[in-house]
């Protein structure tokens, strides 16, 4: 079995820079986990907002900080540096070796969506965005890593996506046709969401649009080599 991540980000158009934020790190245990953040607004001032709460999260699960205490500690480090005028929507996902499990961490109003056993299912507790007030919790979902297990997380921007001409995304229905087409497939997944949200939009994202998938598959051949891949326009 091997982990497969992919991503995808597009900015808001004619805004000069995006207000999604993405950090990786290793995990102390083993393993790997990514923090996306959705600043409040759009541009710079979101950007600001979104690496202010990305970077303290990231730090503190470097060190070995279990997710939902990191993500609580960055919405109230978010919440003293702002007095409270700014949030921030927070998703932390993880691949934890320690524990063999999956870890989807939210503070997010758009939801998650999960693939296990076969069953693809919607991750939408209700939860407040970060920094509001001290003292918000994430939802958390925990889940044994297995071969097929995925998770689907993205900012705002997708779901949105379309509303202004009226054709709403319906995220989950797209996910449901792409499973039926073949097993999750990490990077094909992520560009195809994408690419549909920015038809809808017209070739013009009305909002940033950032997704994650991370995936469970099986492994290919027995080498011990771990790999990145990052592409970004100049």
């Amino acid at each position: 079995m091997e982990a497969q991540v992919a991503v995808v980000k597009v900015g808001k158009y004619a805004t000069s820079e995006s207000g999604d934020t993405l950090e990786m790190t290793e995990r102390p245990g083993g393993g790997l986990s990514f923090v996306l953040v959705d600043g409040q607004r759009s541009g710079k001032s979101a950007k600001l907002i979104a690496n202010v709460v990305a970077r303290k999260a990231i730090s503190l699960l470097a060190e070995g900080v279990r997710d939902g205490a990191a993500a609580r500690a960055a919405s109230d480090y978010l919440h003293t540096y702002r007095s409270g005028k700014v949030m921030a929507t927070l998703n932390i996902l993880s691949i934890d070796l320690s524990s063999q499990t999956m870890v989807i961490t939210r503070n997010n109003h758009a939801p998650a969506i999960l693939i296990e056993d076969e069953q693809i299912r919607v991750l939408d507790e209700d939860v407040d965005p970060v920094g509001v007030r001290r003292g918000i919790r994430p939802s958390i979902t925990e889940i044994p890593l297995q071969i097929g297990l995925t998770a689907i997380i993205f900012t705002d921007g997708l779901i949105h996506a379309g509303a202004r001409s009226g054709t709403a995304f319906d995220v989950l229905a797209f996910v449901q046709t792409l499973y039926k087409q073949g097993p999750p497939n990490p990077r094909e997944w992520a560009d195809r969401l994408l690419e549909r949200a920015v038809e809808l939009d017209q070739g013009r994202p009305a909002d940033d649009i950032s997704v994650l998938i991370a995936a469970a598959l099986p492994r290919e051949g027995d080498s011990e080599t771990r790999r990145l891949l990052a592409r970004m326009p100049l």
